[in-house]
């Protein structure tokens, strides 16, 4: 995930969510006038595109005038976390990832969208990719988030270093086979690394990738009855894993190495290999890219499980307090659909369609012109990522790379710089892991007593 900083905007959470019962459909109307929404969204590429064609087609075609506040990711989450669990009802709709949503959706701060979606058949909830309508419902099974794009995670590799050495990528690889690969293909050109793994400290850098090798190493952060378990034995075999390959065939520069990185590390031919968001696959495969073409893209590695990828979206999300949730739907239902999808095509390029959320995107000839080497694989990725069960046990919480709490990304952050370390040679995995046990036993131990109080 490129998604870093989302600690402060839901330390606030960790408080309101446990101490706050659900607001209420109440609250102020959002300035602008009757006809007119307000919406909260991150500064994104393609968001940015969004803006910009929505007066000319859109209002144009509704009447309904949209006054957008366009913030830095990290600016956007702690004004989004502020509005919405104030409920002001100042924004009548806001970008969220499926990481809020759910938390967002017990709180009661968001609507949900059913009576909506049930209303506007052409907006084809069923086009939407399951994955992404369970990871962006309730609890209460109701959807409460549509999604703008979405990723998972796949494999990326040099197909031209493997076939020089004479390997062949495994149709369905599993991590065992990848670190041999690694460690044949290291130094195969000059500066090359065998594989290039996120290292750099935070819950959304070295531990999107790294929590997805534990769920298929057989581990997870929490049981289904909230005990703590970072320093189980699978949980440290993943983790021993992870370390000793990037240490061994990674990159250099590892512990500082995140996304940007790796992706500069692959494009550059400074890597072989790359384990990382499906939405990476787009600027590998850029016209300018020097290694257009030379990519090869296999599912996310495997041990104990079918399927190990990721989910990640950016969705929309209607807070409960809006007094305009008419137009706010009907915001979203273009801003998510297939005619946007061709409208972005039309005018911006292919390219840059927000893809990953459709299943007809990926049936579509004019995207697939430009997206041919990476749509199948993307596509297949999101299909078989399970937000509901990523590993070889019951979870207490939704998520894959994350565990869908208020808490986790302080708990995932600090842990990661544990492991940082680790991969740096500074401490041992077992170091790291008893330190994690402790910060992740804090947080279960809040749960625990939750259940005990209402049982």
């Amino acid at each position: 995930m490129k998604r870093t900083g989302m600690r402060a905007a839901l330390l606030a959470l960790v408080v309101l969510l446990s101490s706050t019962a659900c607001a209420g459909w109440g609250g102020g109307v959002g300035s602008g006038g009757a006809n007119s929404i307000n919406v909260l969204m991150v500064n994104n590429p393609q968001m940015i595109d969004l803006q910009r064609l929505t007066a000319e087609h859109f209002t144009k075609d509704t009447g309904i005038t949209v006054n957008f506040t366009v913030l830095p990711e990290n600016d956007v989450r702690d004004k989004i976390s502020q509005e919405f669990s104030s409920q002001a009802g100042q924004y009548d709709v806001a970008s969220l990832s499926n990481f809020e949503i759910p938390i967002y959706a017990r709180s009661g701060w968001i609507a949900p969208l059913d009576g909506y979606i049930a209303a506007d058949p052409a907006f084809d909830q069923n086009d939407i990719l399951a994955p992404m309508t369970t990871s962006l419902s309730g609890a209460d099974g109701k959807i409460y988030g549509e999604p703008f794009y979405g990723e998972s995670s796949f494999l990326m590799y040099r197909k031209d270093v493997l076939q020089a050495a004479g390997i062949t990528m495994p149709e369905h690889p599993t991590w065992h086979q990848v670190a041999d690969i690694a460690a044949r293909v290291d130094g195969a050109q000059p500066g090359m690394a065998g594989i290039c793994l996120r290292g750099q400290p935070g819950w959304g850098q070295v531990f999107a990738p790294l929590t997805t090798v534990v769920n298929t190493f057989g581990g997870t952060w929490f049981t289904a009855d909230w005990q703590a378990a970072v320093n189980a034995p699978e949980f440290r075999q993943a983790t021993q894993f992870y370390v000793d390959l990037v240490r061994a065939h990674g990159e250099a520069g590892a512990p500082q190495a995140g996304f940007t990185e790796c992706l500069n590390n692959l494009v550059q031919g400074n890597a072989a290999m790359w384990y990382d968001a499906t939405s990476a696959a787009g600027s590998l495969e850029a016209a300018d890219s020097p290694v257009r073409g030379k990519i090869g893209y296999a599912p996310a590695p495997v041990e104990k499980t079918a399927s190990s990828g990721w989910l990640y979206a950016w969705a929309w999300a209607i807070q409960s307090a809006s007094q305009k949730k008419d137009a706010a739907w009907k915001f979203i239902s273009w801003a998510s659909s297939k005619e946007y999808e061709q409208l972005v095509g039309k005018e911006v390029g292919w390219s840059d369609v927000p893809a990953g959320k459709r299943a007809s995107t990926y049936e579509n000839p004019d995207y697939l012109a430009q997206a041919s080497a990476f749509a199948g694989p993307t596509k297949a990725a999101i299909e078989s990522a399970d937000p509901r069960n990523p590993g070889v046990q019951p979870r207490p919480a939704i998520g894959i790379q994350f565990v869908d709490i208020p808490e986790f990304p302080d708990l995932g952050t600090q842990v990661s710089q544990e492991v940082s370390s680790a991969i740096a040679g500074l401490v041992t995995v077992d170091q790291a892991l008893e330190r994690g046990q402790q910060l992740a036993d804090d947080v279960a131990e809040s749960y625990r007593s939750r259940a005990e109080g209402n049982s």
